[in-house]
């Protein structure tokens, strides 16, 4: 398999971005009308306990199998690496039943829980066991680029979950509880099942073009098998055991990546999730205002789901296969790590671009967004306090999720080991701070302690990539600094608009709508203009690309 990686990776990518927008979009409708008609209460036992329990068990569960199952996928060992991910689903499984016992007997509160708790959380456990079932076609997706494939049903996906719950909440909406579950129930069948019913679909067709392996002869009348590119000629051969394998049942180094992935994992997820585990362990926060919170967080959180995420996956699959982890810079195929320091460059200026453009309309129109999303209800100082604070933290999410990424991407597994242990003091840290903040300041402290833990994580990185690039001549991290009139620029879109926000928002909310708009385009002008000649090579290459298209139609 010698795929265009970074061809690959920029139409994942941007593929993701678009339907993740069209998907969104529709789900930012009808989460509109969740606001709107289900207690702040209810939102707060959704979005911080149970989505903190789904995200316990997949992202432990899951996450580390498939970083290291997603280095150099062209040289795997498929037979191993197919009997390595099918141990997630009896780690779900255990995982399942201990936090599920945790959030159903252990956890205390002392406000009523709302009706069918008990429900919802075993409904997302078997939820996340359904989806693990799927993992090697998940994995086989990513690393055969069948881009359009997972997006679209990962879109789809959500879509169905939030229409399922919305449908049923309409009929009842005291049992929100019951309508959470059955979603998050209904969208994991939907996505196993679509996962192998494609690709059942796809095998029969390689198998009727002959596309697939096929048997030859040789010139001693030896009959023997050549592989074609995808390397599986029935759906079976993605349960364990199934293809032939000469070598032993488990990869080792694999195995021990993943080992290593896991423990930096448990410590990810605390950074991650550490506001969320505080909130249910620790009764700071009421469930009402748990709910403010998670409203807030859903929305400042809207540029890191639509943009950076999609980024950040993309990128770190794309470095896997530029870059080798156990190799120094200087000893690696120079053409590759000059595209790789270009990329790593441009990333880090588009996120940090669009980071900054968060960061300053936010303080203007936080309130807009509330008010459109939620009503007069939300557009109380607190939430609309939590909301500019939040704009702080994209900034830093954004520039964290590239720059990390690329640092898991690249490291070899003592490397890992090490940050393992720095990643320790960074979670005591960030889990101080955020009690400490959440104490003094409410709510907002939990923003406050999660930029601690995101500016701990940069440093951490960019440390990182600068020893990786010390005795290069390659400055990957200069695109982290802002170019002179695209930063201007947004020092006039700063003042103009707070000035629109304090004069206009109350009595004339489409004129200060409006002054955003041209202050945006002003600002988009200013950063198309200090980066003219990317956007240049950007277009040339989709000029070439529609050619090509052209040409083999």
């Amino acid at each position: 398999m010698a795929p265009n990686i970074l061809k690959s990776s920029l139409e994942n990518a941007s593929f993701n971005i678009i339907f993740q927008i069209l998907c969104r979009g529709v789900t930012f409708v009808l989460n509109a009308f969740v606001v709107r008609h289900v207690g702040q209460a209810v939102l707060g036992v959704m979005n911080v306990r149970l989505l903190l329990l789904e995200s316990m068990i997949l992202f432990l569960s899951k996450e580390p199998f498939m970083k290291a199952c997603l280095t150099n996928t062209a040289e795997h060992n498929w037979a191993q690496v197919i009997n390595l991910l099918w141990m997630t689903v009896p780690i779900c499984v255990g995982m399942s039943f201990i936090f599920g016992y945790i959030w159903l007997n252990v956890l205390q509160t002392s406000e009523i829980l709302p009706p069918y708790y008990n429900f919802a959380v075993v409904a997302v456990a078997v939820s996340c066991v359904i989806e693990l079932s799927s993992l090697v076609i998940q994995l086989i997706a990513s690393a055969f680029l069948f881009v359009r494939l997972r997006i679209v049903l990962d879109t789809i996906m959500i879509a169905l979950r939030t229409m399922t719950f919305v449908f049923l909440i309409l009929y009842n909406p005291e049992n929100a509880l019951l309508a959470f579950g059955v979603a998050q129930l209904v969208a994991a069948v939907f996505y196993t099942t679509s996962l192998y019913g494609y690709f059942h679909i796809y095998i029969k067709r390689l198998k009727r073009h002959k596309l697939k392996r096929r048997m030859s002869v040789s010139d001693d009348g030896v009959e023997e098998y050549i592989e074609s590119e995808f390397p599986f000629v029935t759906i079976k051969e993605f349960l364990p055991g199934q293809l032939e394998n000469n070598d032993s049942y488990l990869d080792r180094k694999l195995t021990i990546l993943t080992w290593s992935f896991f423990k930096q994992g448990i410590l990810k997820q605390v950074l991650t999730e550490g506001e969320r585990l505080i909130m249910t362990i620790l009764p700071v926060l009421t469930f009402s205002e748990q709910g403010i919170y998670e409203v807030v967080n859903n929305l400042g959180s809207l540029a890191a789901r639509f943009i950076f995420r999609p980024i950040e996956e993309s990128s770190y699959f794309y470095f896997t296969q530029m870059i080798q982890r156990d190799r120094p810079i200087s000893r690696q195929n120079p053409t590759k790590i000059q595209e790789s320091s270009n990329v790593l460059r441009h990333l880090c200026g588009g996120v940090t671009s669009i980071g900054l453009i968060v960061l300053v309309f936010g303080q203007s129109y936080s309130s807009l967004l509330l008010w459109l999303y939620g009503g007069e209800k939300l557009i109380d100082d607190l939430p609309v306090l939590l909301l500019r604070a939040h704009c702080l933290a994209v900034l830093l999410l954004g520039i964290n999720g590239v720059t990390e990424g690329y640092t898991n991407a690249t490291a070899d597994s003592d490397t890992i080991n090490k940050n393992n242990l720095i990643m320790i003091y960074e979670s005591i840290a960030f889990l101080g701070a955020s009690y400490v903040f959440a104490t003094w300041f409410g709510p907002v402290g939990f923003i406050f302690g999660n930029c601690v833990n995101m500016i701990l994580r940069i440093v951490h990185s960019v440390m990182f990539i600068d020893r990786r690039y010390k005795e290069t001549s390659y400055k990957p991290l200069l695109g982290l600094v802002p170019k002179s009139l695209f930063a201007g620029s947004l020092i006039v879109a700063a003042l103009v608009t707070s000035i629109s926000q304090a004069y206009y928002f109350s009595e004339d909310k489409f004129l200060h709508l409006f002054i955003g708009v041209i202050m945006f385009i002003i600002v988009a002008s200013s950063w198309a203009y200090d980066n003219y000649d990317l956007l240049k090579v950007g277009f040339n290459r989709w000029l070439e690309r529609r050619d090509s298209d052209v040409k083999e139609e």
